[in-house]
């Protein structure tokens, strides 16, 4: 086992969330998901960053993505090029094994995580935007985690061991970060965070 093994099986497994996430930004706007409304602390109860639109197209990309892996994972596994990673051989597997449901879930549970987030945000009373560190790198991780997790646990606990899990809580803010700064500059996000 190598690290970029490991780093490898990371990132397919979580790939359906890791583009569902940023093309909510993408192809947001519209009607907000708490439809304008107030929560009873006076504040929005998501706020305007979160719509119907963007959780829609951004949970479409996501399992778009997963079957596209459901698609192509036995024929990368197939190549016997992989033959000494065995993390990223399982993660193949994990996928071709063809769970459409499975991608789905992990693609709208980042959504709801990130959702989630912007929640406690308002309750803190932090506007849209505004940085929350920790939270805003690995909001959308746990909520394609805990979806996953109760609809499809068996699943779940074969494929996300135990370095699995603590390699996706590393890199992800890396990615994250790196994913933000791009959509920054190119005018997708107003933040680079």
């Amino acid at each position: 086992m190598t690290f970029i093994d490991v780093i490898a099986a990371s990132v397919w497994l979580m790939l359906p969330a890791y583009v569902a996430n940023p093309m909510a930004a993408v192809f947001g706007g519209g009607m907000p998901m708490d439809l304008g409304r107030n929560f009873r602390d006076g504040r929005r109860i998501l706020g305007d960053g979160k719509t119907f639109r963007g959780l829609i197209a951004g949970t479409v990309c996501g399992l778009v993505t997963g079957i596209v892996q459901i698609g192509v994972a036995p024929l990368i596994a197939g190549s016997g090029v992989l033959a000494g990673w065995p993390f990223f051989r399982s993660a193949l597997d994990a996928y071709s094994s063809g769970t459409v449901l499975v991608v789905g879930l992990m693609a709208l549970g980042a959504l709801l995580g990130d959702s989630a987030e912007s929640f406690i945000k308002r309750r803190l009373d932090l506007k849209r935007g505004a940085m929350f560190p920790v939270a805003d790198q690995l909001d959308f991780v746990l909520g394609a985690w805990v979806l996953t997790f109760i609809f499809a646990s068996v699943w779940f606990k074969t494929y996300f061991t135990f370095w699995i899990l603590v390699t996706v809580l590393v890199v992800t803010p890396l990615l994250h970060l790196m994913t933000n700064v791009f959509g920054f500059l190119i005018k997708v996000k107003k933040e680079p965070w």
